[in-house]
């Protein structure tokens, strides 16, 4: 089932005309329809005012289903796991994570450096 499929269920279960749902995102009403169709892709933006409007989350909306994706609790996995996990993010959200790592070493070498040399003079 594509997002246009749930939007028109939405739709069609509180008997809203497509006009109106094309009115809430700016859009004609034949493109609209071609969302509802899955001829056409519909932009976040878009997405989350319809998602507004029947006062539910993207997610939601997108899976409609009910089959929501779970949350993955990586506090009781390995350091081995958790990178893993990590390469299934996207390179921004990976380069990041591994900015703050060298962030965290750079800072605990300058403190034992310090600590070292510095604080038994």
């Amino acid at each position: 089932m594509n997002v246009g499929t749930n939007i028109r269920t939405l739709r069609e279960q509180r008997n809203i005309k497509q006009q109106e749902i094309a009115d809430l995102i700016g859009m004609h009403r034949s493109n609209y329809s071609k969302i509802e169709n899955g001829q056409r892709e519909i932009s976040v933006s878009a997405l989350d005012k319809i998602a507004r409007f029947f006062n539910i989350t993207i997610d939601e909306l997108v899976h409609l289903d009910g089959d929501l994706p779970q949350e993955v609790d990586i506090e009781d996995k390995t350091t081995m796991e958790q990178l893993k996990l990590m390469q299934e993010l996207d390179e921004e959200e990976r380069s990041m994570i591994f900015k703050m790592i060298d962030s965290f070493l750079t800072k605990k070498k300058f403190k034992d450096f310090f600590n070292k040399n510095v604080a038994s003079l």
